[in-house]
């Protein structure tokens, strides 16, 4: 079954098997079964309700799919000295997106600018933003393509041109070893939900335009993510398993407001 969004079919037939896969460098990987303690006990602080009243109800379902446990503690370290470039064409290192020390970030990784899930997950981003605000959370959206890409979504959806960032060599997705390839792309389970979301995507693709895909095709084959930060510290990521495969904001609001205070 196939959704008829009436978008064209050109990134279809322009991408094929022998794209490259992104792969995290070893490095920067842990061991599956490493949960650092810091981690483990923020999360399961999540059982208990947020101090300030909310986010009250229980997020153990974060935790379920989920985990740091595959980086290395000094991941959001490298993260910090990789370059991308607002929307303007100016190059900024992420380390200068947030504070350092104690800020909260959320870092929300679209596939590309010309993704149709990514226009929807745009979409939602804006709609939480006041709130993520109010709560002293940044809010930070990077997708795959150039500069230029990035102005189309934030004039035809419209995004706020101050928190989208473009990554054209997907250096961030290659550090946080985010999923790479045509089967996730095209065909995997995980997919399935967005027809739970039909409404909202078409109500997003209102002014979708597929000129806003990369030029270079590979990055069509790409994967987002959602994680949160404090500081440097890593403590919640998320990897999309297939296109559409959101994290919920509630959840990652939730997640948000259990850090403590510093």
């Amino acid at each position: 079954m196939a959704l008829n969004l009436t978008v064209p079919l050109q990134t279809l037939q322009t991408t094929s098997l022998s794209l490259r896969r992104t792969t995290t460098p070893a490095s920067l990987v842990g061991p599956k079964s490493h949960l650092r303690p810091s981690t483990a006990t923020f999360y399961q602080s999540l059982k208990a309700t947020s101090p300030n009243g909310v986010g009250s109800r229980t997020s153990l379902r974060v935790v379920a799919r989920a985990s740091t446990s595959e980086f290395v503690p000094n991941v959001g370290h490298v993260l910090g000295d990789v370059t991308i470039f607002n929307a303007a064409g100016d190059p900024v290192l992420f380390k200068h997106l947030w504070d350092q020390d104690n800020g909260i970030a959320v870092v929300a990784l679209l596939r590309h600018f010309g993704c149709p899930c990514c226009w929807e997950l745009a979409s939602t981003l804006k709609e939480s933003k006041q709130r993520f605000d109010a709560a002293g959370v940044k809010l930070v959206a990077v997708g795959v393509g150039t500069p230029n890409k990035a102005r189309i979504l934030a004039d035809r959806l419209p995004f706020p041109v101050d928190c989208l960032y473009a990554d054209p060599d997907r250096t961030a997705y290659d550090i946080l070893g985010l999923y790479h390839g045509f089967g996730r792309t095209f065909f995997s389970p995980a997919s399935a939900k967005v027809f739970s979301r039909f409404e909202a995507l078409q109500k997003a693709l209102k002014n979708y335009t597929i000129e806003a895909t990369p030029d270079d095709r590979s990055g069509v084959l790409q994967q987002g993510g959602m994680f949160v930060f404090k500081g440097k510290e890593l403590l919640y990521a998320r990897k999309d398993e297939g296109t559409g495969d959101h994290a919920p904001l509630d959840d990652i609001f939730d997640v948000c407001c259990m850090v403590p205070a510093a």
